[in-house]
């Protein structure tokens, strides 16, 4: 909210900032961000958040309860009203397109290279049954305020500026420690590079160690943002199945091989001790990278966290990249890559060149936050409710469907599960029809690259409390059993 505000102040420098911050909330709830029902936080705690007026904030209130945005100022609570109005339409040009789909339809094709169709990013980021989204609503937002506030009155304006050295020093330090201890993951600070988010990490590795016309090796079915990355980088896509034990990679080798060990994107598989000594001594003797992407190895919820492949064998030419998006929240845009030395001031120099990167006053409180061990507790705890909402999730799916429709290579992690189809179901009908009733599933079908496809449902529970399950769930059901 902070960022999304501090962005319109810098666009729109004569709006005063109670105006300001009631368009944010509008926008906000529009977009999903904050779903119907849904409680906005106590006025005078989201103005010590933001460091405005509480009489700020209550005039922001106001105009959208007088708008019909949200209802009961006093009492028990504001609350995103169940019904909105609806946003003015866009203007459209003579063909009757859309400006910003004009746009859109142009970012398909960046220099010339198509962009690979992939699953796409939703249009809205919140609500059941997205998958890939945390509980932001839990995340440690005073927390994290109250350290960036006492920062701010100490830290040198460098803090302030660019970000030269691939991101704040003492957040290196702090990541170092608490990604051996967590993951496994063997490292100097000196490894550590901070980037916004995964896929400017993803970018930075293929532009600086590989060319335009390198293979890469990818799961089948995988992650879409890695191949959209990689596509618009000129990087050919060589789809590897995969099976209970992760990738199966064969063939030529590759420039890169891009792969989720502990948690496989999106069927959720563990890369078995066999197969990932074997990609790693592939990668040696081939010479050739493997990008261990390890986005939400923090929550596991049957047995311990399964170690990371970089620290299986020291001196592995394999990049660790892990993100806060999954265990705090996506919006922050910080995550980070462990890469060995003899490349790492490559990347820094590259990264400083192509990204001016910033965020180092978030990066400082970020260090503190890890330092102090609340980082730590604040992933145990999610990882409590997450186990939770997922049990719930599974009951409801036996209750409603019956046993046996979760994919069989599920392995009790991460945000979400896959809902196996029976065969023959149109996945996609299934997918489209449940968002048309506000049902937010995506289609596993839209992960494969080639002709042979699976037919399922991604679905995301992090982000659903149990109570608020069980009525889009049972539209999902209709949807399944009308689309059959």
């Amino acid at each position: 909210m902070s960022q999304r505000l501090l962005a319109d102040r810098q666009s729109q420098p004569g709006t005063a900032i109670n105006r300001l911050l009631y368009e944010c909330l509008r926008l906000a709830i529009h977009d999903g961000s904050l779903p119907a029902a849904s409680r906005l936080p106590p006025s005078r705690d989201l103005a010590e958040q933001l460091g405005i007026s509480r009489n700020t904030v209550m005039y922001a209130y106001e105009q959208l309860n007088t708008e019909g945005y949200v209802r009961g100022l006093t009492g028990s609570g504001t609350y995103v009203a169940e019904r909105i109005p609806d946003l003015p339409l866009l203007p459209r040009n003579s063909r009757g397109d859309a400006p910003a789909a004009r746009r859109t339809a142009s970012l398909l094709s960046v220099r010339g290279r198509k962009v690979v169709d992939g699953a796409l990013a939703h249009a809205r980021q919140w609500g059941a049954f997205l998958p890939g989204v945390p509980d932001i609503t839990q995340a440690p937002h005073g927390k994290l305020a109250r350290i960036t506030a006492r920062l701010a009155r100490s830290l040198p304006p460098s803090t302030l500026s660019y970000s030269a050295g691939g991101g704040y020093p003492p957040l290196h330090s702090s990541l170092s420690v608490y990604l051996r201890q967590a993951r496994s993951v063997v490292c100097e600070p000196s490894q550590i590079i901070v980037t916004e988010g995964v896929h400017q990490a993803i970018d930075l590795i293929t532009r600086v160690l590989g060319d335009p016309g390198d293979k890469a090796w990818v799961e089948e079915p995988g992650y879409w943002g890695t191949r959209s990355v990689l596509g618009v980088n000129g990087i050919g896509l060589v789809p590897m199945p995969v099976d209970s034990a992760g990738m199966c990679p064969a063939g030529d080798p590759p420039r890169f091989a891009f792969v989720t060990p502990s948690h496989q994107y999106p069927l959720g598989a563990v890369m078995s001790m066999a197969r990932r000594f074997d990609l790693i001594s592939a990668a040696a003797h081939h010479n050739f990278w493997v990008v261990e992407d390890d986005y939400d190895s923090e929550f596991r919820f049957i047995g311990q966290p399964v170690p990371s492949l970089q620290g299986l064998i020291p001196n592995a030419p394999v990049i660790y990249v892990g993100t806060f998006s999954k265990t705090l929240y996506p919006g922050l845009r910080i995550a980070y890559m462990v890469v060995p030395s003899d490349v790492a001031m490559a990347l820094r120099t590259a990264q400083s060149e192509l990204y001016r990167g910033g965020h180092m006053l978030m990066q400082a409180a970020l260090a503190e936050f890890i330092n102090s061990g609340e980082y730590a507790a604040h992933i145990r705890k999610m990882r409590l409710i997450y186990e939770a909402r997922r049990a719930y999730l599974i009951q409801l799916i036996e209750q409603w469907l019956g046993r046996g429709w979760i994919h069989e290579y599920d392995t009790g992690a991460g945000l979400h599960l896959v809902l196996a189809l029976p065969n023959g179901s149109d996945d996609v009908a299934i997918s489209d029809a449940a968002g048309a009733l506000g049902v937010l599933v995506r289609p596993l079908s839209r992960y494969y690259l080639g002709s042979t496809k699976s037919s399922g449902l991604l679905l995301g529970f992090a982000s659903v409390p149990q109570e608020r399950m069980l009525e889009p769930f049972k539209l999902l059901v209709s949807c399944i059993q009308s689309n059959g």
